[in-house]
Order: C-alpha cells, then sequence, then structure tokens
C-alpha cells in the first residue's frame, strides 16, 4: 500500500498541540499539502497562515471527518495523545473511512498496542523516543542518535582518539570496535562518504553505524 502512495501526498494532520504543529509546520515547510485540525478555535487561527488549510472540527465525530473530506487522504497524523479514548476513537474513524496510512501518537505502550490493534499503521511515542535518545546523548561525544527496531543505530558523534589521524583502513575500527564509519564531516564543509583512505582529524564529525552497545562503548573511548 506505502508504494501506491504518492511521495508528496497531501498530509491530515489531527491535533495542533506541540507534536501535531511540529509535524504540521515541517511538512509545510518541505512543501507539503497539509490539513490541519483541531477543537481549539485558537489553535487554528493560529495556524491559518503557516499551513495550506486549518480548520476548526472535532474528529471524534466521522461524519465531522467526512464533511472535510478525511476520505480523500492516503496520509493521516493523529497527533491528539493526552486523551487516549479520544485517540483511539479518531484512529478507528479514520480506520473506518479506510485511510491508507495512518500515524499515531502513542503516550504509553498499552496506549500504542491498542491503536495497533485497531489498525494504525505507525505508531509513534515522541516523549519515550526523545528521553531514549537523550540517554545516549549526555555522555558528551554523541551529537545525535537514532535507533532501529533492531538494535541498529545510526550516530553523529566526535571521533575518539583510536580513529583519529591514520587512515580508517589501517584504524581497525572494524574489527577492533564492530562499527563502521560512513560520513565525514570536516569544519565548513559538508559530509563525505569515509572511505578505507579517509583520514578523520581532531576537529572532524564523523557518522557511524552499528549496534547500539558497541557504538556506546565506541563513544566511551579516549577523546
Amino acid at each position: 500500500m506505502v508504494d501506491r502512495i504518492k511521495h508528496n501526498a497531501p498530509v491530515l494532520i489531527i491535533g495542533l498541540g506541540r507534536f501535531g504543529a511540529a509535524t504540521a509546520g515541517e511538512l509545510d515547510r518541505l512543501g507539503r499539502e497539509v490539513l490541519a485540525i483541531d477543537t481549539d478555535a485558537g489553535l487554528v487561527q493560529k495556524w491559518a497562515d503557516r499551513v495550506t488549510h486549518a480548520v476548526q472540527a472535532d474528529a471524534r465525530s466521522i461524519e465531522g471527518l467526512r464533511q472535510i473530506g478525511a476520505e480523500d487522504f492516503s496520509i493521516a497524523v493523529v497527533a491528539v495523545g493526552s486523551s487516549i479514548e479520544s485517540s483511539v476513537l479518531i484512529t478507528a474513524n479514520l480506520v473506518d473511512l479506510k485511510v491508507p496510512q495512518i500515524w499515531a501518537k502513542a503516550i504509553s505502550r498499552s496506549h500504542g498496542t491498542i491503536l495497533e490493534r485497531i489498525g494504525a499503521n505507525h505508531v509513534i511515542y515522541p516523549e519515550a523516543e526523545a528521553g531514549e535518545r537523550v540517554a545516549h546523548l549526555v555522555s558528551g561525544r554523541m551529537l545525535d542518535f537514532i535507533e532501529f527496531d533492531d538494535d541498529f543505530a545510526l550516530v553523529k558523534m566526535y571521533p575518539p582518539k583510536p580513529i583519529r589521524g591514520l587512515p580508517l583502513g589501517q584504524s581497525g575500527v572494524r574489527s577492533k570496535h564492530n562499527i563502521t564509519v560512513v560520513g565525514v564531516k570536516p569544519p565548513g564543509r559538508p559530509f563525505t562518504y569515509a572511505t578505507a583512505d579517509t583520514v578523520v582529524t581532531d576537529h572532524d564529525l564523523v557518522i557511524v553505524s552499528g549496534a547500539s552497545a558497541d557504538i556506546e562503548r565506541f563513544a566511551s573511548l579516549e577523546s
């Protein structure tokens, strides 16, 4: 189903709290058509000039969703999270309207399980994911951390001392530390793909990939 959805398909955003507003704003910045709805007239007015369309509506009502043409959307984001009942009801309405791709925010694992069971294709845990990400970043060397479901991570970080000053092929970064240096960013220059001949300096940033535990150990090496 995802393959049939156009990469620039309009997106329905339900809920203009912090998460919904951030999603709507970034989609608009990327040039995507957005219809944002909320029951709060003040939030709708605030975002009326920032996204393609902003409408006051109650998505808990399937008739209300029909009136705004929700069934015509291929992608919907349920950004309502504070009320589990509302979140579940809105998601169920979108499923009944046969919206192909539904992303829904959850505030707990049990909430997420319910959303998945009623038909949400993607469940997002913003608070939990942000907390986990920060836990990895507080060590100081990591600047960004993205972990995938299979415990595989992609990290932007400062390079530890063992790989600086010599070609990556000679540093034994893969054999010794079981991670791969994917890219290198010298100061004032863009990221470039790393090769066996790439020499990392004290001032560079690197992107590395590997198992989360291996990257944690790599990041704790002498600086």
